[in-house]
């Protein structure tokens, strides 16, 4: 039986959310339903409610999440009502050229629930395919991927987008190995994961660039060996003397502007790497000379949440940070409500918290 669960709303363009009552159906073939414990708010979700994704309004937002399953619909075998799960926007097909090829990380056919949730009798736009800004929410199997319980749902659901895609960004696609330098420049969450990232991986130097110093600092934390404050220094100079001239082995830019990713394009060494994991505004464009593009080798690499496997990656992170060896508690900079998401889109425009994480009490209101 369909059930009412409130949920947020980007109703039109530019609009400040709103919290609404949604109908949710039960699970069909291949379907699950999740009762949502946390669900981090993302730049992602601000980039749905300004209608820089696509204009399906409604949408229902909110991606980064974690949960419990609590039904499953006919044939389901990947999970099992009761498993704690991180959702995921990757649920690879298996058919498409990628997947045949042995390459799901980049599968171009990810599954989504087929029945739509909905408000009103209107059908709902699910951000990334999941819609978890809900107290309960309906996705495809494939999108709830099983992880030790023990971990805590506000940390473990971050690795659904963000931490995830910037973790990735340095092991996946920058395929940092050990005793590299790397760059990253824009430390917020997804560059503090890159860092992360590098360290985890055998980075012997790991460089911090952002405009602001508190910023810097907090990227320290997660394992910045050098930071270089790009409002006072020129930050290509500033790599090249951390790397007796060369450049870093992998610059990472997790900004998401062309400026930046031309900083990042001239700190690296020559034949190095450059990983582009900031989302872009869809009106941007890169220009380079194509000489210097020509001249310096290496590689330019789009990272499309960081490369990862969820079926593979979210249980080996889980463990790491069960484990002591992965601080996801640090990422979360506040808990709130379903009715806070809006102020909280405001605090990370601002640049004020890494992470707000929405958290749902399933035995009472949000």
């Amino acid at each position: 039986m369909p059930q009412q669960v409130r949920a947020v709303v980007a109703r039109a363009k530019g609009e400040p959310v709103s919290v609404e009552v949604i109908e949710v159906p039960d699970p069909g073939p291949g379907e699950v339903l999740v009762a949502v414990q946390a669900c981090g708010v993302c730049h992602t979700d601000l980039h749905y409610r300004e209608g820089a994704i696509n204009d399906d309004f409604p949408f229902l937002l909110g991606h980064e999440a974690a949960g419990v399953v609590e039904a499953v619909g006919p044939d389901v075998t990947e999970a099992a009502p009761g498993d704690f799960v991180i959702l995921n926007w990757r649920a690879v097909c298996g058919e498409c050229r990628s997947c045949r090829r042995g390459r799901p990380q980049y599968c171009f056919a990810t599954h989504n629930a087929t029945q739509k949730m909905t408000l009103d009798g209107q059908a709902l736009s699910p951000a990334l395919g999941i819609g978890a800004f809900a107290e309960k929410t309906l996705v495809a199997a494939g999108q709830a991927t099983k992880v030790d319980p023990a971990a805590r749902p506000e940390a473990a659901g971050l690795l659904g987008c963000g931490v995830m895609a910037g973790i990735g960004a340095a092991i996946y696609t920058g395929e940092v190995g050990r005793g590299d330098s790397v760059a990253v420049f824009g430390c917020g969450g997804v560059g503090d994961a890159a860092i992360m990232g590098a360290r985890l991986a055998g980075a012997a130097k790991a460089i911090a660039v952002d405009l602001d110093a508190a910023k810097l600092e907090l990227a320290e934390r997660f394992g910045a060996t050098h930071t270089v404050l790009a409002s006072e220094v020129d930050p290509v100079e500033a790599i090249q003397a951390l790397t007796d001239g060369n450049g870093a082995d992998v610059c990472i830019e997790a900004v998401g502007n062309p400026k930046v990713l031309e900083q990042a394009f001239y700190a690296r060494d020559l034949a190095g790497t450059v990983v582009q994991v900031g989302v872009p505004d869809p009106e941007m464009r890169i220009e380079l000379p194509m000489i210097d593009f020509f001249g310096r080798g290496g590689r330019l690499k789009p990272s499309w949440y960081g490369d990862c496997l969820p079926s593979r990656d979210f249980p080996m992170l889980i463990d790491l940070y069960l484990q002591g060896r992965l601080d996801l508690d640090r990422f979360v900079s506040e808990t709130i409500a379903l009715d806070d998401v809006e102020a909280a889109f405001h605090r990370m425009e601002r640049g004020e918290v890494l992470r707000s994480v929405v958290v749902i009490d399933q035995d009472g209101a949000a």
